[in-house]
């Protein structure tokens, strides 16, 4: 009974409204789809951390500390890097770089599109961010959950909360985000510019050599992204190699499935009232707006700056694939050209800029720590 009273006399105002925050989550992610696998655990989680009194975080109990299962698991897999680099390895397992290897021009959006991260980190640090922390926020430019868990745990854990909820959310709302971008920097004569119907015949041999070499050149390239790059393209490695089927499947079910839930869980527990209700929160989901927002612009104009140099134009909507929201901008590029003429088939061309931001999210995010590490 003393511990319900307790309970219930330290439930603040704060508590109340990060226990509404967990419920929001949880409702968005099951009503909306909004990153279901994500967002269930962090919200649950975040309602398990702003309990009085909660188990699940670390207590000092008459001069001894006992450790909350939450604490530990972020310990284990937040602090050490695991948990996004086993992701890694999953997401790469899932990834189809053939599109990709087809259309070889598709390499260059994937560069551009980050834009928007550096962008960010820049207006970040104008609202009164450190470096580490504007870095940390400008990440989700990256759109690309794991590598923004991945910078922000290095550099800003106090901020890992709201920027991993930023990241996915606007991931999710990417087919909202991008369209009015896109149709406010094209016309609709570039919007029907319709691409080649054949791409570059790519071997098997390509493919297991391609993840493999890609390691090497990026590695070198950046070395503070090897781990990254590394991770991802062994995954994929599995998935190309013809004779570790099954272990491919196993990581693309169950240790995605597995980690995903012990990284949301991890993550829900930085979600404290006295973490999360602040100023700076509110900045963060704004700037991973803006971060977003930068990334389509800059994919888009970089197209349009191409084809004036190129006999045959590039569809500038490809241009906003480049962001690493895998395989949701390819699906909304290739639906926006579809409504401007039903015969407009852009799908392989928009995988294949998409399979390239992710490659280019994990440079730059490599590139990221190596510049900020050094101030």
């Amino acid at each position: 009974m003393s511990e319900l009273l307790y309970g219930i006399l330290y439930l603040n105002l704060g508590n109340i409204v990060m226990i509404s925050v967990g419920l929001l989550l949880i409702y968005l992610a099951i009503s909306k789809e909004y990153e279901p696998a994500l967002l269930i655990p962090i919200g649950f989680s975040t309602i398990l951390v702003n309990i009085p009194f909660s188990s699940v975080l670390d207590q000092w109990l008459d001069g001894v500390l006992h450790r909350g299962v939450l604490n530990i698991f972020f310990d284990i897999g937040i602090i050490t890097e695991i948990f996004p680099l086993l992701i890694f390895i999953a997401v790469g397992a899932m990834i189809d770089f053939g599109p990709l290897l087809e259309h070889p021009i598709m390499f260059l959006f994937g560069a551009a599109a980050q834009f928007g991260i550096f962008a960010t980190m820049a207006v970040a640090t104008l609202l009164g961010f450190d470096i580490k922390q504007a870095a940390s926020i400008g990440i989700i430019g990256a759109a690309d959950g794991p590598t923004s868990i991945y910078v922000a745990g290095r550099f800003a854990k106090e901020l890992l909360g709201p920027i991993t909820v930023a990241a996915y959310s606007y991931m999710s709302l990417v087919p909202i985000i991008q369209p009015p971008v896109i149709k406010a920097l094209t016309t609709k004569e570039e919007r029907m510019i319709k691409m080649p119907a054949k791409g570059l015949k790519i071997s098997k041999q390509m493919r297991i050599i391609f993840p493999i070499l890609v390691t090497i050149i990026s590695s070198i390239i950046a070395p503070s992204a090897t781990a990254l790059i590394g991770f991802l393209m062994f995954g994929n490695l599995l998935r190309e190699c013809g004779v570790l089927n099954s272990m491919a499947k196993s990581a693309q079910t169950e240790l995605a499935n597995i980690v995903t839930i012990f990284l949301g869980l991890s993550i829900g527990s930085t979600m404290t009232a006295d973490k999360f209700l602040k100023p700076q929160t509110l900045y963060i989901l704004l700037l991973g707006m803006v971060a977003f927002i930068f990334d389509t612009a800059g994919g888009v104009l970089f197209a349009k700056f191409l084809n004036l140099f190129l006999k045959h134009k590039i569809n500038p909507m490809l241009g906003a694939t480049g962001i690493s929201a895998f395989p949701m901008s390819a699906r909304v590029i290739h639906n926006l050209g579809r409504k401007e003429d039903p015969t407009n088939y852009l799908l392989m061309y928009a995988v294949g800029a998409n399979v390239a931001g992710q490659i280019g999210s994990v440079l730059a995010g490599g590139i990221l720590i190596a510049l900020v590490s050094s101030l």
